[in-house]
């Protein structure tokens, strides 16, 4: 075989639809769709800026953030490859107000696709990596014309979520519910070869990213986790752990699926109007699926996720997520009674360390 004997996504997918008869096909053909605007948008963020692609597009999106050139482009190439083909009723993005019918020229389909095109993209002109996010959901009434109360779906209800990670090498990371799987672009075939098959994020971790300038604005118990992280060894953990941030959901994603962590964008003080940084239903949703059904556990600090009832379409919510027994370290510190927490070198008595 060309790809030395591994499965290519197609070839993982067809095996999946074999393992249920009543399946369409609709769903394999839209991930299909998908993985070649990945393609595309991979391509144009590697010419960077021999393609001219660098910089402000002079525009923001409906979270009031500058769109970056690349944000615009690779909005378009998801709606252009995946508009076409009959398999979405609608579609949602960051980058865009409202939800986007298909052109009435094409058929429409029982898929709802949600996606953010290009995470990360604040890192584009430094090239750190960057990626794409996307859910898949069934649309309520595919008889009738989409609206965007049908998007607000809890995250249970995804039937396909991933991403795709634009770095040294690109890689498709998918799960349809049976697992975990990262496949990587051959740059010579052109093809999707699975790499990674039936990704596990260790229970247990000495590694957490956070974004620590917003320290003076976390909650007491994010600010008691970190510190107790922050302690090492002569701490109430009793261990060192390593700090990450690299500004990329995708980014950081991989990195806890490849060797296991934990990341908190945690709800915070810093702006009241605002109850979390990253988007409901097209960055913590997808990510969630990918992180449960790789072992791990994904939350809002308190509770899970995916059981979240959306309430409008870039909703935002604080989002924690990663080796499971950490995730649930940190809801503990959220139900045990609040207060002003300010350093485990003064002394607290805890659910799992007494802290002298």
């Amino acid at each position: 075989m060309p790809t030395g004997g591994r499965t290519t996504l197609v070839q993982y997918l067809i095996e999946e639809r074999r393992r249920h008869p009543e399946a369409t096909g609709d769903l394999n053909a839209l991930i299909t769709d998908v993985a070649l605007a990945c393609k595309a948008i991979s391509r144009k963020v590697a010419f960077g800026g021999l393609a001219g692609v660098l910089g402000s597009a002079g525009s923001g999106n409906v979270q009031g953030e500058e769109q970056k050139t690349l944000d615009v482009l690779s909005n378009q190439i998801f709606l252009r490859a995946n508009e076409w083909g009959g398999h979405v009723a609608a579609m949602a993005s960051e980058e865009l107000d409202d939800i986007s019918l298909p052109p009435g020229q094409y058929p429409r389909g029982k898929y709802l696709l949600a996606f953010d095109p290009l995470d990360g993209s604040s890192n584009i002109d430094v090239n750190v990596s960057v990626g794409s996010i996307f859910s898949i959901t069934r649309a309520p009434d595919p008889d009738r014309e989409a609206t965007t109360a049908d998007f607000l779906q809890p995250g249970r209800e995804q039937v396909c979520a991933g991403y795709a990670i634009y770095g040294p090498s690109t890689m498709l990371v998918i799960t349809l519910g049976s697992g975990t799987h990262g496949f990587t672009l051959d740059p010579v075939l052109g093809e999707w070869v699975l790499s990674h098959p039936d990704l596990k994020v260790p229970s247990a971790t000495r590694e957490f990213a956070i974004n620590a300038s917003n320290s003076r604005f976390w909650e007491p118990a994010v600010r008691r986790y970190v510190d107790e992280c922050l302690a090492g060894r002569t701490g109430p953990r009793e261990a060192d752990f390593n700090m990450r941030w690299i500004a990329s959901l995708v980014a950081e994603t991989h990195r806890i699926l490849m060797r296991g962590g934990v990341f908190l964008y945690p709800k915070d003080n810093k702006d009241p109007a605002k109850p979390g940084r990253l988007r409901l239903l097209y960055e913590a949703s997808p990510i969630s699926f990918l992180i449960e059904q790789a072992g791990g556990r994904a939350s809002t600090g308190r509770s899970r996720l995916m059981d979240v009832q959306p309430e409008a379409l870039h909703q935002r919510i604080g989002f924690v997520f990663g080796s499971a027994d950490e995730v649930e370290r940190i809801e503990a510190y959220h139900r045990e009674p609040a207060d002003d927490f300010r350093s485990p070198l003064f002394g607290k008595r805890g659910l799992f360390a007494d802290i002298v």
